[in-house]
């Protein structure tokens, strides 16, 4: 098996359809009911391509397990979630999580789902360093560097900058950025994506000449010298 899989689901009935239709579909799969066991065996964060989160767990929620996953690994989520409100998704977006889906969901969605994630989420293994101002920027480290300082981005600002800085000068349209990253134009992923923006410009703000603009009613532009 080539991708293996992180599971956190606390619904015994579910997670057990899950884990055997993955793994079915070609996926090793670690399935754990309970948050808390993942962080006593951090281990299984070593060797997992993705991670599959429940949202609501009576002993830690999805959403605090993904920051505690994230300290240690810049593997790529998705969160599993009951609930339809907006604002689950909204916050899910902006801890980085990579993709979405509201319970009940069937296998083949979900597996269509895990699938573009890992697609979107193969990189080159390289040492490529792309210059970026003052900044120099390890796409495959997902890190920026600034004289002594050095951020850790998630990998979807990676992915965002890769796709602003490859087209430095252009302005690129909120739908084909959204489309590019997400698969899909959506207002939820669009207010993750102004989030990430916001977080660019302030890892580059120590060089006035990076500008990361908003074009009103279109989209985005970046501008750095060549």
């Amino acid at each position: 098996m080539d991708k293996h899989i992180l599971l956190v689901e606390d619904d015994l009935d579910l997670g057990s359809v899950l884990k055997q239709y993955l793994e079915f579909s070609g996926f090793g799969v670690s399935w754990f009911s309970n948050p808390l066991e993942v962080l006593s065996h951090q281990s299984v964060l070593k060797n997992i391509d993705l991670a599959i989160i429940d949202v609501m767990m009576p002993e830690m929620n999805g959403f605090e397990l993904s920051k505690n996953i994230k300290k240690q690994s810049s593997v790529p989520f998705l969160f599993l979630t009951a609930k339809a409100q907006s604002i689950d998704r909204i916050l899910g977006l902006k801890l980085g999580a990579d993709d979405y889906i509201a319970k009940p969901c069937e296998p083949e969605e979900l597996l269509l789902r895990v699938n573009n994630i890992l697609k979107r989420s193969q990189k080159p293994e390289s040492k490529q360093t792309i210059q970026i101002g003052n900044y120099r920027f390890l796409p495959s480290h997902f890190q920026i560097l600034f004289k002594e300082q050095t951020f850790t981005i998630t990998e979807k600002e990676a992915d965002l900058l890769i796709l602003l800085t490859v087209n430095n000068h252009k302005v690129l349209s909120r739908k084909e950025i959204l489309e590019k990253l997400w698969g899909e134009n959506d207002y939820f992923l669009g207010r993750s994506l102004d989030v990430f923006m916001t977080r660019l410009r302030k890892y580059f703000r120590e060089d006035s000449r990076i500008k990361f603009d908003s074009v009103r009613g279109i989209g985005f532009k970046v501008e750095f010298p060549d």
